[in-house]
């Protein structure tokens, strides 16, 4: 035993002289790369890449506040109906001029695979393989500490790194792919998720690069983790909002959650970051082809019609991400070129030198017929508005997608004035001419209401519960 204590003794002894030194040496590497540190910060103010990153760089060390997030806004004041009892089919009085359908061929833009340079960070997007400059300064930046203090220390790290290089290849693509603000959102995601492991990182790069591009978005604390707040004019329903100076700020990142949160941030903007997100889709992306062809089928006095059309199946994937827009997004966003063409040559064999009322009609009992009426909440657990594309490929839709799908081929198709209709728990359209039946007014006009989602309903028949009931707003449908 005494052998033991002798021993024991002795380590204790050695442990001690090996702690002393690694003590001794902690300190001098600590010594060593406090002084690295302060070298590193001190070229970092002198490389910053815009002069007023300095002086935000110091506004984001100063007092931060602490903000609520705003109750989601939803759609609709009350729940939509799971089920819609159809009518009693009737042939509908034919007046009108001739309709004659125009196709116009269209030259469809094809996607072109960008050259990817050697140690490029290489992106996944949408079928698309995507390279942008792998900037090693960029990737060594860590959020830390978890607070403040490590925002700010991030952004410097950011501030002085290339990251022109990254801004320029991300404007070309936006251009080559034409992509709108959410296309950019979900691009910008990709790549900083490249770019580091850990989603704080991410998203503080996110904010920064949107920043540089000029759009107006914050950055919060909640929890020690980041939340990204991006202004937008228009209201982006079922989304935490908060409210700063009179404007909304969006935390998409926290879609769909009903929980309210408490962020701290700051009140002032990045200096020129004023841009608002705007979800609007004037136009459709331009991704690889991944080509299918889908027949929808519906029956019209005791006859069998069909319109076979092709789409892009990564365009549905791209609009499948999508958050909820207000309506205004979905009632412009356009078909495809390639589906619009298709779906119009089929219609056209069937309604030239039809009536107006009888082609007007044909193609409301299309839409009305030829999907399941189904509730999103059944469908996707929750609330999707679905753009006239995904309408045409899901095979249940409800009252909104069926509004928009109509509007958008009466426009095309016809060139006629229609309006949306919006009740508490209901969605139609109504169209600006001269015909007798239900109607609504707006302004000055008298518009016939088109119900897509009434089973058998002619135009100018309105379900009954809405008949005399003032509609809540109208979507205005350029």
């Amino acid at each position: 035993m005494r052998h033991n204590r002798v021993g024991e003794q002795k380590l204790f002894k050695l442990f001690g002289h090996f702690s002393f030194i690694f003590l001794l040496l902690n300190v001098s590497l600590q010594a060593e790369s406090f002084e690295k540190f302060q070298t590193t910060q001190a070229k970092l103010y002198v490389q910053y890449q815009d002069q007023s990153d300095a002086a935000f760089h110091n506004y984001l060390k100063k007092e931060w506040y602490s903000y609520t997030s705003q109750i989601p806004q939803s759609f609709y004041k009350k729940s939509k109906p799971e089920n819609l009892a159809p009518t009693v089919a009737k042939k509908i009085k034919s007046v009108g001029p001739e309709a004659h359908i125009v196709v116009k061929k269209k030259q469809i833009q094809k996607f072109s695979s960008p050259e990817i340079k050697e140690n490029a960070m290489q992106v996944a997007y949408f079928g698309a393989s995507l390279g942008f400059s792998n900037i090693e300064s960029i990737k060594s930046a860590k959020f830390y500490p978890l607070n403040q203090k490590g925002v700010s220390v991030f952004f410097t790290l950011l501030a002085s790194s290339p990251y022109e290089e990254l801004l320029d290849e991300l404007r070309a693509t936006k251009k080559r792919l034409r992509l709108n603000d959410w296309g950019m959102y979900l691009l910008i995601q990709k790549l900083s998720q490249s770019y580091y492991r850990g989603l704080d990182e991410a998203r503080l790069l996110t904010w920064f690069l949107f920043n540089k591009l000029g759009y107006d978005v914050k950055v919060g604390l909640a929890s020690k983790h980041i939340v990204l707040l991006f202004y937008s004019q228009k209201s982006i329903y079922n989304t935490p909002y908060y409210i700063f100076a009179s404007k909304k700020y969006y935390a998409l990142g926290d879609y769909a959650k009903k929980t309210k949160k408490r962020v701290y941030t700051y009140k002032k903007n990045y200096p020129n970051a004023k841009k608002a997100f705007d979800l609007a889709l004037p136009v459709l992306p331009i991704l690889p082809k991944s080509r299918e062809k889908k027949t929808l089928s519906f029956v019209e006095n005791a006859k069998e019609y069909t319109c076979s059309f092709h789409f892009n199946k990564n365009i549905i994937a791209f609009m499948q991400t999508y958050p909820q827009a207000d309506y205004a997004t979905y009632f412009h966003a356009p078909l495809e070129d390639e589906t619009y063409n298709d779906i119009a040559k089929d219609l056209k064999e069937y309604l030239d030198g039809k009536k107006m009322s009888t082609a007007l009609n044909f193609v409301l009992h299309f839409v009305q017929k030829a999907f399941h009426y189904q509730v999103d909440e059944k469908q996707f657990g929750r609330e999707k508005v679905m753009f006239s594309q995904e309408t045409l490929y899901y095979d249940k839709s409800d009252c909104e997608d069926r509004a928009i799908l109509f509007s958008y081929l009466v426009k095309k198709l016809f060139h006629i004035k229609i309006i949306g209709v919006q009740y508490k728990d209901h969605m139609t359209t109504a169209l600006y001419i001269p015909m007798d039946g239900d109607s609504v007014k707006k302004g000055s006009r008298k518009y016939i209401i088109a119900d897509p989602s009434y089973i058998n309903a002619n135009i100018g028949l309105s379900m009954k519960k809405y008949k005399k009931v003032q509609p809540e707003r109208f979507i205005t449908i350029n």
